[in-house]
């Protein structure tokens, strides 16, 4: 009913900047809160960076200061702007939505298909 597309990935050299674009369809009545997670080979799943509905935003340590996230209600789509970018940034980076479907109100989390972002030395 939800699906979540997100597109920007790519190789990129350290010291340079990429934009992740997650743009959410479907059955929506409202999204509540999104989260950015990135997972590179042999490790966890980990978050990056959380939306609320309102706009707050929360990040990881290890991206503060260099990652910002934002959202665009209107479009149902959410943003990480990635800038002076380190090799150990490369991962596939995952989107993450908490969304109240119309008709049924349910709340679900529906996760992106996840697009890999490779940080060259």
């Amino acid at each position: 009913q939800v699906q979540l597309v997100e597109s920007g990935g790519g190789l990129v050299q350290a010291g340079g900047s990429l934009r992740l674009s997650c743009a959410a369809s479907g059955r929506i009545l409202s999204i509540n809160a999104m989260g950015w997670y990135r997972q590179a080979p042999g490790k966890q799943r980990e978050l990056v960076a959380a939306i609320t509905s309102g706009g707050s935003t929360n990040y990881a340590d290890a991206v503060k200061g260099r990652f910002t996230s934002s959202r665009d209600n209107a479009k149902n789509t959410v943003y990480l702007q990635m800038n002076s970018l380190k090799p150990e940034d490369t991962g596939v980076y995952y989107c993450n939505a908490n969304i109240v479907i119309r008709g049924t109100y349910s709340v679900i989390d529906v996760w992106g298909q996840g697009t890999q972002v490779t940080v060259s030395s």
